[in-house]
């Protein structure tokens, strides 16, 4: 029998169903639901077993983990009768890697704490590919005494591990690497059809970019989405412009405005008008082609249209 805590795991989608086949290679005994039972079935071929409901998975864990979409979807799961926080025994412990709203992330420390259990906020980046290798940053906020107990957990999930004080903290500098990350995203595209216009290679334009003080994460990894005119269709536009509406929310709750948050939420919102929210993040670069004239495909680039591939 295993000596590794039991875990049980709410939302295999994504970025969740990467995290959970992880931890079942670790060698953790778990149990997974979904809203979506069709989500979990390679889970469950490799040996992860299925909860038909919130209490039922509680039942037998020493762990709850969730990775949900945004803040309406960890109330649902965590508050009410049915919820994770109803169901939550003395000695337990809920990590939520989900990107989540700062006053939420404090409410549900505390009811943890009157359960007798502990919280720790765990958010996650770094996209679905990284979560697949284990190779995750994750932002933890809570106790540093719980966070060491579980950082072996963490540690199958990322490879760089932040505890960043209290609860909080974690969605805070979740939401800020995020704000730099959808910028960066409107911003590359710009930077792109200049070149485009320009006449130069759009590989060399690219590598350029990569060599000098405008690179970034976007310009490493979000480029050959966008060459490849599917505009990374695994983080959707409607999670943008949610994560957005909290980026601008905790900085008016500091007391000051973003103005490139401000602009990056209204220029994304018009991306989700236009193509749905769906859509894929990199969409934002779309919209700025269409606008243009011009596809960013290499070499040069393509007029708008001559890609049959697009809707």
């Amino acid at each position: 029998m295993s000596s590794l805590p039991r875990i049980f795991f709410i939302g295999v989608g994504n970025m969740g169903h990467p995290m959970a086949a992880n931890l079942l290679q670790a060698g953790y005994p778990l149990t997974v639901t979904d809203r979506f039972k069709d989500k979990a079935l390679g889970l469950l071929e490799q040996g992860a077993h299925w909860a038909p409901s919130l209490h039922q998975g509680m039942a037998h864990a020493d762990v709850v983990m969730a990775s949900l979409p945004g803040p309406t979807q960890v109330q649902e799961v965590m508050l009410g009768d049915a919820g994770v926080m109803a169901a939550l025994r003395p000695g337990m412990t809920v990590i939520d890697t989900s990107t989540s709203a700062v006053e939420l992330v404090r409410q549900l420390a505390d009811l943890a704490k009157q359960r007798g259990g502990d919280f720790l906020e765990a958010p996650v980046t770094n996209a679905v590919d990284f979560a697949v290798l284990g190779r995750l940053s994750i932002f933890v906020g809570g106790d540093e005494t719980v966070y060491l107990q579980h950082k072996p957990i963490l540690d199958v999930l990322g490879e760089k591990i932040f505890h960043v004080g209290a609860h909080g903290n974690g969605a805070t500098i979740k939401l800020l690497t995020n704000l730099l990350w959808f910028v960066s995203a409107a911003a590359i595209g710009e930077g792109l059809m200049m070149g485009a216009k320009a006449g130069i290679p759009l590989p060399t334009v690219w590598e350029a970019i990569k060599s000098s003080a405008g690179n970034s994460w976007v310009a490493q990894h979000d480029v050959p989405s966008i060459f490849a005119g599917h505009y990374d269709p695994s983080f959707s536009l409607a999670l943008c412009c949610k994560d957005l509406g909290l980026i601008n929310q905790v900085a008016k709750s500091q007391g000051f405005e973003l103005t490139m948050g401000a602009l990056a939420q209204k220029v994304f919102e018009q991306a989700m008008q236009t193509y749905g929210p769906d859509a894929g993040e990199l969409h934002v670069v779309r919209l700025l082609e269409e606008r243009a004239g011009l596809l960013l495909r290499p070499p040069l680039g393509q007029a708008w249209g001559s890609d049959k591939v697009l809707s």
